[in-house]
């Protein structure tokens, strides 16, 4: 596709395909601006059905959000960003949505001129739309943080209080949260407040400033941050619970099948059974070593069910290995409920075939009017999950592949039969 072509004039061929991808970008840029204007259609058709059929103004609307954002292959979580924004270019923000469609601005850009106008009333809001976005021309050369700057600038002017006072709201929503980095890494992000952030970022840098051993500056802010979070010292193991899954032929035999720790990924077998043989060694370390039974024929994980309307302890931790992140399509989310695809009240089983590990919010969309999940479980096959929309759009959700352990010997039949019964005690 790529090969070199004779061309009479190379400089010009050049700035022809240049010109097409400037051309492209405009088109994404129109495209998104028209997705928008769709959403916001498809929000007022809804809400109008959903008011002609007798639904309560509270509860129209509900698992739209969740729709729109698996339309977009996007995580469910996201659905409520992609319709707020859509009303507000829309129904208050025509400059922006304009100079969107026009392609001076990007999808992205746009989203910063919404984001930093929510807090302000809806005259103010038009106003700092017409300020930002009527003459297209002053966006040019504008990258994101000036963008988010003048809009902050322009927020600020016009209300100085609500800013105020969204700055305080901010507060609340202090967090920390982590997420797989390439490498066996993880990035570990902490919103705090701008002082106390300020704070954490000067006491490491500090520590780091004073030690000599031969170790980078990041390397001593990050062994800082381990040692003062846990209380020991950042090169002895954790004795905080990690929960590792990995095969017997990997931990003792020498396979190379790698692990997997639920939430974050894979992990090379050669780490994992570094990590599980210095939590063992280390005697300021605790390590539990437990197995998930996988069926002596098909090599699935055995079935767990139980009489209970919740989930068991061991059923949902059962659910929480297979499923790893939240199984609704496209969101990555940790698990935060275990609950039933096909509701109890409708005579969904409390069972690993009817159970689905999902994040909170994800686990409310499906409970909307017209939303239907469906499990299947065939014997050695990977558990899958449809999800239907109210509209009849089917997305489908497969729990990750198992660990391919290296077969050195076929249990028998007793030993089939010990690890169901095994598995059953856990799940009671």
């Amino acid at each position: 596709m790529f090969e070199s072509r004779a061309v009479a004039d190379p400089l010009a061929y050049e700035a022809s395909l240049v010109d097409r991808i400037a051309e492209l970008e405009r088109g994404k840029a129109a495209a998104a601006a028209e997705q928008a204007r769709v959403t916001a259609e498809l929000d007022v058709a809804r809400r109008t059905r959903e008011a002609a059929e007798g639904v309560p103004g509270a509860k129209r609307g509900r698992g739209l959000a969740a729709e729109i954002a698996l339309a977009r292959h996007d995580s469910p979580n996201r659905g409520g960003r992609h319709l707020g924004f859509a009303r507000a270019l829309v129904h208050e923000m025509p400059h922006t949505l304009s100079a969107l469609e026009a392609g001076a601005l990007s999808e992205w850009r746009a989203t910063l001129i919404v984001r930093e106008s929510a807090c302000l009333s809806l005259e103010d809001r038009r106003t700092l739309d017409a300020r930002m976005c009527a003459d297209q021309s002053a966006l040019e050369g504008l990258g994101d943080k000036r963008i988010e700057a003048d809009a902050k600038a322009i927020a600020y002017e016009l209300d100085p209080q609500v800013v105020v006072d969204k700055a305080v709201r901010a507060q609340s929503e202090r967090t920390v949260t982590v997420r797989p980095a390439p490498d066996a890494m993880t990035y570990v992000t902490a919103l705090l407040p701008m002082a106390q952030g300020v704070s954490v970022y000067a006491a490491l840098k500090r520590e780091a400033d004073t030690t000599f051993d031969g170790r980078g500056r990041g390397q001593v802010m990050a062994d800082t941050l381990v040692e003062r979070v846990t209380g020991q010292p950042a090169d002895v193991p954790v004795p905080i619970a990690v929960n590792l899954v990995l095969t017997d032929e990997t931990l003792f035999g020498g396979g190379t099948t790698p692990a997997r720790i639920p939430g974050y990924g894979p992990v090379p077998a050669a780490i994992a059974c570094r990590l599980a043989g210095d939590a063992i060694a280390d005697e300021q370390s605790k390590a539990t070593l437990r197995r998930l039974y996988r069926h002596p024929d098909s090599g699935a994980l055995v079935t767990m069910e139980s009489r209970s309307r919740l989930f068991p302890k061991g059923l949902a931790q059962f659910i929480a290995f297979r499923d790893d992140t939240c199984r609704t399509p496209y969101c990555d989310a940790p698990i935060r409920h275990t609950d039933h695809a096909t509701p109890h009240a409708r005579d969904g089983s409390t069972t690993a075939v009817n159970g689905l590990g999902e994040c909170e919010a994800c686990n409310y969309a499906k409970e909307a009017p017209g939303w239907r999940v469906h499990t299947f479980d065939a014997d050695g096959q990977r558990h899958k999950a449809v999800y239907v929309t109210p509209t009849g759009a089917h997305h489908e959700s497969h729990a990750p592949p198992m660990l391919n352990d290296v077969v050195v010997f076929k249990p028998s039949a007793v030993e089939g039969l010990i690890a169901d019964h095994l598995a059953g005690l856990i799940a009671a």
